[in-house]
């Protein structure tokens, strides 16, 4: 009976052997090689990777990104900062000059903003202010050079916030378009394209045929999807997603997560390739519906020390995926 018992576990630990180095597969996933394909996307990381403006200044960061071969970085709109409204047009243009010199695009521009002041809030004035910072970010992303607002265009619900009363499904997204609405004609003077984001804790948008009903009701050439594939994994799969969305998605965050974990925080985003993300079927998706934007690695909390190694870290991992390794 031991003999017996012995051999059985013996077989079914030779079985998990799976991966590489004779590691353990990812249990229910199987093992997908590296295709060893070269992919034309490019290189972006989001500016919350880095301890800005604790311990570094906008200009080490783009300096840092640029070193670890980034081809752009991603920059983050709130309300005290180099990124503010505390700046304007003049402020703006002059880091978009530094960002030049040093040889680095600027991929897009997003914000925590639009979870104080969401644009469905059941206050009057918080959805007011949301819109306004809305037209504001729009304006410092014309003004930074690049075309990418991300937008959270509306919550039925905001988990990690006691100040949001729950806004019913139908109502959040009457309330969604007409905001939009109000930003297209914006948007179309600038020339800067309003980016939907999915995001799953917001209960708004869950499935890829509403991402696409959405957008599409505005029918506007500046009305797309920022694509973030960690909001997916949670409970669904990106490289289902991306087929569907299609040609409308703009702009790429690639958040890592592994389903085998039961945190539900900002906390369960991981470093890039430690997790559960079937990265081969999702890149050969995104070039399947000829995307050729950025991918932008998204994470919201640097490493304490030596926090310059998370940014090289994703430079090497984003190398590996793409094909230049």
């Amino acid at each position: 009976m031991d003999l017996s018992r012995r051999s059985l576990v013996t077989s079914a630990f030779a079985a998990g052997m799976a991966g590489p180095w004779g590691l353990p597969a990812a249990l229910g996933q199987p093992a997908a090689a590296p295709t060893g394909k070269k992919y034309a996307f490019k290189k972006s990381i989001n500016l919350w990777a880095f301890p800005y403006p604790q311990q570094m200044s906008l200009e080490d960061c783009l300096k840092l990104a640029k070193a670890a071969g980034f081809d752009g970085i991603e920059l983050n709109y709130d309300l005290d900062s180099d990124l503010s409204p505390k700046s304007g047009t003049a402020e703006f243009t002059q880091i978009r000059k530094m960002a030049d010199k040093i040889g680095i695009a600027i991929s897009g521009m997003c914000s925590f903003l639009f979870w104080p002041y969401p644009l469905t809030a059941n206050d009057p004035a918080r959805a007011a202010r949301g819109l306004e910072l809305a037209g504001k970010i729009a304006q410092a992303a014309h003004d930074l050079g690049t075309e990418n607002v991300l937008v959270v265009p509306g919550a039925v619900h905001i988990p990690w916030r006691t100040d949001y009363d729950p806004v019913p499904n139908d109502v959040c997204e009457k309330r969604a378009k007409a905001a939009i609405r109000q930003l297209i004609p914006q948007a179309e003077k600038l020339k800067v394209h309003l980016n939907m984001e999915n995001i799953f804790f917001n209960g708004f948008l869950m499935t890829p045929m509403e991402m696409n009903a959405f957008v599409d009701s505005f029918q506007s050439k500046y009305v797309h999807v920022h694509f973030d594939t960690g909001n997916i994994m949670e409970y669904q799969f990106p490289e289902h997603w991306i087929p569907i969305l299609g040609k409308r998605i703009r702009n790429v965050h690639l958040k890592e997560y592994t389903k085998k974990g039961a945190d539900h925080s900002l906390e369960a985003f991981r470093p890039l390739l430690d997790g559960t993300t079937n990265w081969p079927a999702v890149l050969e998706a995104f070039d399947q519906i000829g995307y050729r934007g950025y991918l932008t690695f998204e994470y919201f909390h640097p490493y304490q020390h030596w926090p310059e190694a998370l940014v090289y870290q994703t430079g090497d991992s984003l190398d590996r995926m793409l094909g230049r390794k």
